[in-house]
Protein backbone atom coordinates (compact mmCIF):
# COMPACT_ATOMS: atom_id res chain seq x y z
CA UNK A 1 0.00 0.00 0.00
CA UNK A 2 2.88 2.51 0.59
CA UNK A 3 3.40 2.74 -3.27
CA UNK A 4 -0.40 3.11 -3.73
CA UNK A 5 0.02 6.35 -1.50
CA UNK A 6 2.95 7.54 -2.96
CA UNK A 7 1.45 7.58 -6.11
CA UNK A 8 -2.14 9.18 -4.66
CA UNK A 9 -0.60 11.88 -3.07
CA UNK A 10 1.90 12.94 -5.72
CA UNK A 11 -1.48 12.75 -8.15
CA UNK A 12 -3.77 14.52 -5.90
CA UNK A 13 -0.77 17.54 -5.34
CA UNK A 14 -0.41 17.97 -8.77
CA UNK A 15 -3.71 18.96 -10.10
CA UNK A 16 -3.42 22.18 -7.35
CA UNK A 17 -0.01 22.77 -8.51
CA UNK A 18 -1.44 23.64 -12.35
CA UNK A 19 -4.41 25.65 -13.46
CA UNK A 20 -6.48 22.70 -14.63
CA UNK A 21 -7.75 21.96 -11.00
CA UNK A 22 -8.73 25.32 -10.87
CA UNK A 23 -10.15 25.94 -14.15
CA UNK A 24 -12.08 22.22 -13.74
CA UNK A 25 -13.75 23.58 -10.55
CA UNK A 26 -14.55 26.67 -12.01
CA UNK A 27 -16.39 25.28 -14.76
CA UNK A 28 -18.03 22.60 -13.43
CA UNK A 29 -20.07 24.46 -10.43
CA UNK A 30 -20.61 27.96 -12.84
CA UNK A 31 -22.70 25.09 -15.09
CA UNK A 32 -23.31 22.69 -12.66
CA UNK A 33 -25.72 25.54 -11.47
CA UNK A 34 -26.19 27.30 -14.35
CA UNK A 35 -28.17 23.78 -16.17
CA UNK A 36 -29.99 23.13 -12.90
CA UNK A 37 -31.99 27.12 -12.83
CA UNK A 38 -32.36 26.57 -16.50
CA UNK A 39 -33.85 23.42 -16.07
CA UNK A 40 -36.72 25.26 -14.22
CA UNK A 41 -35.48 24.59 -10.69
CA UNK A 42 -37.58 27.46 -9.28
CA UNK A 43 -40.63 26.74 -11.23
CA UNK A 44 -41.11 23.34 -10.59
CA UNK A 45 -41.89 24.19 -6.95
CA UNK A 46 -40.62 21.18 -5.40
CA UNK A 47 -37.29 21.42 -2.76
CA UNK A 48 -35.60 18.59 -4.19
CA UNK A 49 -32.09 18.38 -6.46
CA UNK A 50 -33.81 16.58 -9.58
CA UNK A 51 -33.08 18.84 -12.07
CA UNK A 52 -29.18 19.23 -10.63
CA UNK A 53 -28.52 16.01 -10.92
CA UNK A 54 -30.14 15.25 -14.63
CA UNK A 55 -27.51 17.23 -15.90
CA UNK A 56 -25.05 15.33 -14.21
CA UNK A 57 -24.46 13.07 -17.32
CA UNK A 58 -24.46 15.36 -20.10
CA UNK A 59 -21.88 17.17 -17.94
CA UNK A 60 -19.74 14.41 -16.77
CA UNK A 61 -19.24 13.60 -20.60
CA UNK A 62 -16.76 16.51 -21.42
CA UNK A 63 -15.55 17.23 -17.69
CA UNK A 64 -14.07 14.02 -16.49
CA UNK A 65 -12.39 13.31 -19.52
CA UNK A 66 -10.45 16.31 -19.44
CA UNK A 67 -9.80 15.39 -15.86
CA UNK A 68 -8.42 12.15 -16.52
CA UNK A 69 -6.71 13.06 -19.89
CA UNK A 70 -3.42 14.17 -18.14
CA UNK A 71 -3.10 10.96 -15.74
CA UNK A 72 -0.79 9.31 -18.00
CA UNK A 73 -1.01 10.87 -21.72
CA UNK A 74 1.26 13.57 -20.24
CA UNK A 75 3.95 10.93 -18.41
CA UNK A 76 3.77 9.29 -21.75
CA UNK A 77 5.13 12.92 -23.35
CA UNK A 78 7.08 14.03 -20.52
CA UNK A 79 9.56 10.68 -20.32
CA UNK A 80 8.31 10.23 -16.70
CA UNK A 81 6.62 7.62 -17.04
CA UNK A 82 10.06 5.79 -17.25
CA UNK A 83 11.05 7.19 -14.47
CA UNK A 84 7.80 6.13 -12.36
CA UNK A 85 7.93 2.36 -13.41
CA UNK A 86 12.12 2.30 -12.14
CA UNK A 87 10.81 3.10 -8.84
CA UNK A 88 9.46 0.20 -6.02
CA UNK A 89 5.76 0.18 -7.51
CA UNK A 90 4.22 -2.10 -9.35
CA UNK A 91 2.00 -1.18 -12.45
CA UNK A 92 -1.61 -1.92 -10.36
CA UNK A 93 -0.58 0.48 -7.81
CA UNK A 94 0.30 3.28 -10.08
CA UNK A 95 -2.96 2.54 -11.94
CA UNK A 96 -5.13 2.88 -9.06
CA UNK A 97 -3.31 5.67 -7.00
CA UNK A 98 -3.73 7.82 -10.24
CA UNK A 99 -7.29 6.45 -10.66
CA UNK A 100 -8.06 7.19 -7.08
CA UNK A 101 -6.45 10.28 -6.65
CA UNK A 102 -8.69 11.77 -9.66
CA UNK A 103 -11.54 10.05 -8.32
CA UNK A 104 -11.27 11.93 -5.30
CA UNK A 105 -10.57 15.34 -6.98
CA UNK A 106 -13.81 14.72 -8.71
CA UNK A 107 -15.46 14.05 -5.31
CA UNK A 108 -13.87 17.01 -3.81
CA UNK A 109 -15.59 19.22 -7.12
CA UNK A 110 -18.97 17.29 -6.03
CA UNK A 111 -18.65 18.39 -2.56
CA UNK A 112 -18.10 21.89 -3.28
CA UNK A 113 -21.68 21.95 -4.61
CA UNK A 114 -22.94 22.31 -1.03
CA UNK A 115 -24.76 25.41 -1.79
CA UNK A 116 -27.29 23.96 -3.97
CA UNK A 117 -27.94 21.15 -1.33
CA UNK A 118 -28.15 24.28 1.67
CA UNK A 119 -30.60 26.00 -0.87
CA UNK A 120 -33.19 23.31 -1.21
CA UNK A 121 -33.29 22.85 2.36
CA UNK A 122 -33.98 25.97 3.08
CA UNK A 123 -36.81 26.74 0.04
CA UNK A 124 -39.02 23.34 1.88
CA UNK A 125 -38.06 19.66 3.44
CA UNK A 126 -36.75 17.71 0.75
CA UNK A 127 -36.22 13.70 0.70
CA UNK A 128 -32.46 13.75 2.47
CA UNK A 129 -32.50 9.89 1.34
CA UNK A 130 -33.10 10.71 -2.75
CA UNK A 131 -30.07 13.55 -2.02
CA UNK A 132 -27.50 10.75 -1.25
CA UNK A 133 -28.55 8.64 -3.83
CA UNK A 134 -28.47 10.95 -6.58
CA UNK A 135 -25.10 12.35 -5.14
CA UNK A 136 -23.94 7.94 -4.72
CA UNK A 137 -25.28 8.08 -8.34
CA UNK A 138 -23.12 10.86 -9.59
CA UNK A 139 -19.46 9.69 -7.82
CA UNK A 140 -19.90 6.12 -9.47
CA UNK A 141 -21.07 7.44 -12.96
CA UNK A 142 -17.93 10.02 -12.38
CA UNK A 143 -15.63 6.76 -11.27
CA UNK A 144 -17.18 4.99 -14.85
CA UNK A 145 -16.45 8.29 -16.70
CA UNK A 146 -12.79 8.59 -15.21
CA UNK A 147 -11.92 4.94 -15.17
CA UNK A 148 -12.40 5.24 -19.15
CA UNK A 149 -10.41 8.10 -19.75
CA UNK A 150 -7.48 6.49 -17.68
CA UNK A 151 -7.59 3.81 -20.17
CA UNK A 152 -7.81 6.24 -23.39
CA UNK A 153 -4.99 8.33 -21.60
CA UNK A 154 -2.72 4.93 -21.35
CA UNK A 155 -3.35 4.33 -24.94
CA UNK A 156 -1.62 7.64 -25.97
CA UNK A 157 1.12 10.06 -25.25
CA UNK A 158 -1.44 13.13 -26.89
CA UNK A 159 -3.62 14.75 -24.38
CA UNK A 160 -5.77 15.86 -26.91
CA UNK A 161 -6.57 12.50 -28.99
CA UNK A 162 -7.26 11.20 -25.38
CA UNK A 163 -9.69 13.23 -24.46
CA UNK A 164 -11.50 13.46 -27.65
CA UNK A 165 -11.56 9.35 -27.46
CA UNK A 166 -13.06 9.19 -23.73
CA UNK A 167 -15.72 12.20 -24.62
CA UNK A 168 -16.44 9.40 -28.03
CA UNK A 169 -16.86 6.11 -25.89
CA UNK A 170 -18.40 8.19 -22.47
CA UNK A 171 -21.13 9.72 -24.81
CA UNK A 172 -21.73 6.36 -26.37
CA UNK A 173 -22.28 5.00 -23.19
CA UNK A 174 -24.43 7.97 -22.01
CA UNK A 175 -26.98 8.42 -25.36
CA UNK A 176 -27.19 4.28 -25.96
CA UNK A 177 -29.78 4.08 -23.57
CA UNK A 178 -31.81 7.19 -23.54
CA UNK A 179 -35.19 6.99 -25.47
CA UNK A 180 -34.36 9.13 -28.48
CA UNK A 181 -31.73 6.50 -29.14
CA UNK A 182 -33.60 3.78 -28.01
CA UNK A 183 -36.73 4.35 -30.23
CA UNK A 184 -34.17 5.27 -33.20
CA UNK A 185 -32.34 1.65 -32.81
CA UNK A 186 -35.84 -0.30 -32.47
CA UNK A 187 -36.59 0.50 -36.20
CA UNK A 188 -33.82 -1.75 -37.52
CA UNK A 189 -32.92 -4.15 -34.52
CA UNK A 190 -34.59 -6.68 -32.84
CA UNK A 191 -36.09 -5.30 -29.41
CA UNK A 192 -34.03 -7.94 -27.26
CA UNK A 193 -30.71 -6.39 -28.84
CA UNK A 194 -32.04 -2.75 -28.32
CA UNK A 195 -32.36 -3.98 -24.02
CA UNK A 196 -29.20 -5.66 -24.01
CA UNK A 197 -27.74 -2.18 -25.39
CA UNK A 198 -30.08 -0.39 -23.12
CA UNK A 199 -28.49 -2.08 -20.05
CA UNK A 200 -24.99 -1.47 -20.94
CA UNK A 201 -25.76 2.32 -20.82
CA UNK A 202 -24.82 4.87 -17.99
CA UNK A 203 -27.72 6.23 -18.54
CA UNK A 204 -30.58 3.49 -17.14
CA UNK A 205 -28.68 2.74 -13.66
CA UNK A 206 -27.83 6.44 -13.42
CA UNK A 207 -31.62 7.04 -13.78
CA UNK A 208 -32.36 4.58 -11.30
CA UNK A 209 -30.54 5.49 -8.46
CA UNK A 210 -31.23 9.01 -8.92
CA UNK A 211 -35.07 8.05 -8.04
CA UNK A 212 -33.91 6.26 -4.96
CA UNK A 213 -33.89 3.30 -5.96
CA UNK A 214 -30.16 1.67 -4.70
CA UNK A 215 -30.56 -1.85 -6.01
CA UNK A 216 -27.73 -4.02 -6.30
CA UNK A 217 -27.36 -4.46 -9.96
CA UNK A 218 -27.31 -0.78 -10.58
CA UNK A 219 -23.92 -0.59 -8.21
CA UNK A 220 -22.32 -3.47 -9.68
CA UNK A 221 -22.59 -2.18 -13.01
CA UNK A 222 -20.66 0.53 -12.09
CA UNK A 223 -18.03 -1.56 -10.08
CA UNK A 224 -18.04 -3.94 -12.66
CA UNK A 225 -17.05 -0.99 -15.43
CA UNK A 226 -14.80 0.76 -13.35
CA UNK A 227 -12.93 -2.43 -12.50
CA UNK A 228 -12.70 -3.46 -16.40
CA UNK A 229 -11.64 -0.73 -17.53
CA UNK A 230 -8.99 -0.05 -14.65
CA UNK A 231 -7.90 -3.52 -15.84
CA UNK A 232 -7.95 -2.88 -19.76
CA UNK A 233 -5.06 0.59 -19.14
CA UNK A 234 -3.24 -1.62 -16.48
CA UNK A 235 -2.53 -4.07 -19.07
CA UNK A 236 -1.68 -1.75 -22.07
CA UNK A 237 0.84 -0.01 -19.21
CA UNK A 238 2.03 -3.35 -17.69
CA UNK A 239 2.91 -4.17 -21.89
CA UNK A 240 4.45 -0.97 -22.85
CA UNK A 241 6.66 -1.28 -19.40
CA UNK A 242 8.14 -4.58 -20.53
CA UNK A 243 8.84 -3.54 -23.81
Amino acid sequence: MRGFWAVFRREFKSYFTTPLAYVFLVVFLFFSGYLTFKAGFFEARQADMTAFFMNMPLMFVFLVPAAAMRLWAEERKTGSIELLFTLPITVAQAVLGKFFAAWVFIIVAMAMTFPMLITVSYLGNPDKGLIFAGYLASILMAGGFLAVGCFFSAMSRNQVISFVLSVVACGVLVFAGMPTTMNYLSTFLPMGLVQAISTMSFQGHFDSMQRGVLEFKDISYFVILIAGWITAGGVILDERKAN
